[in-house]
């Protein structure tokens, strides 16, 4: 029997035990190879398979209808997709596309394969801990676009009230024109960092200098 190549192994351990074996299937001996630029797969799409990338890289990323796009994150040798994972775990379309940015070389496991595999627990644990870490960077992601200025709006609006205000963040958020949750969040940045302290429908601010400073950031 032809066995699967070790570095594929090293990069998968938690493939070992999966069933079907990886080294029964056909597209696991003959990996393919894809040039720089290659369109593995569309946002909105059926997917047709999970990728373990063996060399190279994957930019993941969402697109605009307006022709923008915004990189999610890069799928590196041995780590996996989530936006494959996601899709495949809820049969639902693809919700972002994935281009090479180098030669890239991988396998692609069917849909079927990929269900069967969720039943080996070391290989589930894996897909479910990738979508804890990537959560936690799409929601560093989040933050950077959402909150972009929003942060320094906000600091703004507490500025000139004197060190102790009496408002609620509901209010806050109808004067910036968000909502109340994206405040409250804000504020509790700023509370850990020592420039406010909160309390209920009160705010004090503790370091105004700070908050100045953020707020200047717009005219920069």
């Amino acid at each position: 029997m032809q066995t699967l190549p070790a570095t594929v192994q090293d990069l998968y351990p938690s493939l070992a035990q999966v069933q079907p074996p990886v080294a029964q299937l056909p597209q696991a001996l003959q990996p393919m190879e894809v040039p720089a630029g290659a369109v593995l797969f569309n946002e909105n799409a059926a997917c047709q398979g999970f990728p373990l990338v063996l060399e190279g890289e994957v930019k993941v990323s969402r697109h605009s209808a307006d022709g923008r796009s915004l990189e999610l994150y890069r799928v590196v040798p041995g780590e996996l997709c989530l936006a494959s994972s996601a899709s495949l775990f809820r049969t639902q379309p693809l919700s972002a596309s994935g281009v090479t940015t180098k030669p890239t070389r991988l396998v692609v496991i069917g849909p079927d394969v990929f269900q069967k595999w969720l039943e080996t627990p070391a290989f589930r644990n894996e897909v479910l801990g990738l979508f804890a870490e990537r959560m936690a960077d799409l929601t560093s992601l989040i933050d950077a676009v959402a909150f972009h200025k929003l942060d320094g709006r906000l600091a703004g609006a507490l500025l000139g009230h004197g060190s102790d205000i009496h408002t609620t963040h509901q209010a806050l958020a109808d004067e910036l024109g968000t909502v109340r949750e994206m405040v409250t969040r804000l504020l509790r940045r700023f509370e850990r960092e020592g420039w406010v302290s909160l309390g209920r429908e009160h705010i004090h601010i503790a370091n105004g200098a700070a908050l100045r400073e953020l707020a200047s950031s717009l005219t920069r």
